[in-house]
């Protein structure tokens, strides 16, 4: 059953053209090489949530768990991290319905 694994956060101020040339550059592109297909990003503009939601599909839950304590995640993630605050992330089922993740 495939599943989705969803990342919440904040971008840093000062640090969102960095951060964006990041997410194309080599983010997104190494989730893929790991096993998580980039599915969709949403930017939220006004309200207390968090600034980015973005989300890729993976075959099975297992698959994701071991991806996330790989070195290449690793790097990956800390990367991210000079980006981004207020990070977490979870995994959940792959349904016909949008994911609403409070």
């Amino acid at each position: 059953m495939q599943v989705k694994l969803i990342m919440n956060y904040d971008i840093k101020p000062g640090k969102d053209q960095e951060y964006f040339e990041f997410l194309v550059r080599e983010f997104a592109p190494g989730l893929a090489r790991l096993g998580v297909q980039p599915t969709e990003s949403w930017y939220t503009m006004y309200g207390k949530h968090p600034q980015i939601m973005t989300g890729g599909i993976a075959d099975d839950y297992q698959s994701v768990k071991t991806m996330l304590t790989t070195p290449e995640w690793g790097e990956l993630h800390t990367k991210l991290m000079e980006y981004v605050t207020n990070y977490s992330q979870r995994i959940i089922r792959v349904t016909p319905y949008f994911p609403l993740v409070l």
